[in-house]
């Protein structure tokens, strides 16, 4: 690791950066408090960065930033944790370096509402947690996940792109999974983990119709599932959900989308003055009877009001939120007391198995539904049978290959 590097790395978490982006020939950017500065007395050349990512990643991550001109990863180094998205542009390769908390928070000392204690109770239903890039919304998914880990016996499964939070075990038994590194793709993931006996399920962010109408099939199933997106609202969240199917689908995909909703957040990080630091903000959307009927109408204009008129319910506006619960709060945790120095959640070293080939990245394409992946391995008596007759896949060992290639190899495979 280019000792250059890690010393930033520690003098931005004493520093309290958030972000740091290094690209060639230009001064270090970093941003703290949501605000973009410049230091002028520190400046890479493009070789210097073309050696230094060179010396961060794995054969495999090389692999993906060749072919595909950007790669996200996570390193732990010195007791610190960072994800850094590498990446081509005009200045050569540049980074974008998030630096993740030593700990895993709790939900008090991330500032958030105490209710989001409650879904630490909940044996099934989607929680989605929403928000721009940067608004923290994996950090409060693994608040929660951290709660149901020290409290309850539970079997939680990951899958993330990157991992960025490493748990230990505690109460809960807790499998990581990243894309690309231990599964080629979100959807065959899923598929995975309703095969092996989960009772939380950790999506990552929902990007593909595919990843959407199988994470709703998870929650429906009885697992409590957890997954991020980009939206500003509930209303374009759900709006999102339903556009992912054609316009055939989407009385269907919205019922099921009614039906699998246990919470929808929403949240942004906003200065508080009083506090001198930034904070999340929060929209609340419980799935209540008025809110499931309002959803599977297309009614999601009527969804504020019910909002503003559902407090009872524990449900809140971004504005209410605001007056209610930021406005009211004598004191906030400051962010430092979450980032800094200390022991990586997990030290737990990677393992790789001899019968695995970490350079095969292989993207798969599957046709199976997801009650495929729900018959229970009871029933079957010839489990390799059954896994060919049942699950119909392509894998796609090169990432360059075309549409048309991909929809041949489908039809050979039906004939």
């Amino acid at each position: 690791m280019n000792q250059q590097f890690t010393d930033l790395i520690l003098v931005a978490i004493k520093q309290r950066f958030s972000d740091l982006h290094i690209t060639g020939g230009f001064p270090l950017i970093f941003r703290r408090d949501g605000l973009i500065h410049f230091d002028n007395s520190i400046k890479w050349s493009y070789s210097q960065i073309d050696a230094m990512i060179k010396d961060m990643l794995s054969e495999r991550q090389l692999q993906t930033l060749r072919k595909r001109w950007s790669v996200d990863f996570a390193l732990s180094f010195n007791q610190v944790r960072v994800r850094i998205n590498a990446f081509y542009t005009t200045r050569g390769l540049s980074m974008a370096i998030r630096l993740l908390p030593a700990t895993i928070p709790e939900v008090v000392s991330l500032n958030l509402h105490p209710s989001l204690n409650q879904i630490m109770e909940l044996d099934a239903g989607l929680i989605l947690v929403c928000g721009s890039t940067g608004s923290g919304k994996t950090t409060t998914i693994a608040a929660i996940l951290e709660g149901i880990n020290r409290n309850r016996a539970s079997h939680i499964i990951t899958i993330e792109d990157p991992i960025e939070y490493r748990f230990k075990s505690k109460k809960s038994f807790i499998e990581q999974r990243e894309v690309g590194v231990h599964v080629p793709s979100f959807n065959q993931g899923l598929l995975d983990s309703l095969r092996e006996n989960p009772d939380v399920i950790f999506v990552g962010e929902l990007r593909e119709p595919d990843t959407i109408r199988l994470t709703l099939d998870a929650a429906a199933s009885g697992h409590l599932v957890f997954a991020t997106m980009h939206a500003t609202d509930a209303e374009d969240a759900i709006y999102r959900i339903n556009n992912c199917v054609v316009a055939e689908n989407q009385d269907v995909i919205r019922y099921q989308f009614a039906s699998a909703l246990s919470w929808l957040i929403v949240q942004q990080l906003t200065f508080v003055k009083k506090a001198g630091f930034r904070v999340p903000m929060l929209s609340i959307l419980k799935s209540v009877p008025s809110v499931q009927s309002t959803i599977r109408d297309n009614k999601l204009t009527q969804l504020e009001t019910i909002m503003l008129t559902s407090r009872n319910d524990g449900m809140f506006t971004m504005k209410l939120y605001e007056n209610e619960f930021l406005n009211n709060r004598a004191s906030f945790v400051h962010p430092h007391k979450s980032f800094g120095t200390g022991a990586d959640s997990s030290n737990e070293p990677d393992y790789v198995s001899s019968l695995i080939d970490q350079n095969a990245v292989q993207d798969v394409v599957y046709r199976s539904s997801v009650a495929d992946a729900l018959k229970p391995s009871a029933a079957n008596q010839n489990l390799h049978a059954a896994d060919e007759n049942d699950l119909s896949y392509v894998i796609l060992e090169d990432q360059d290959v075309d549409l048309k290639d991909v929809l041949a190899q489908f039809d050979e495979s039906k004939e």
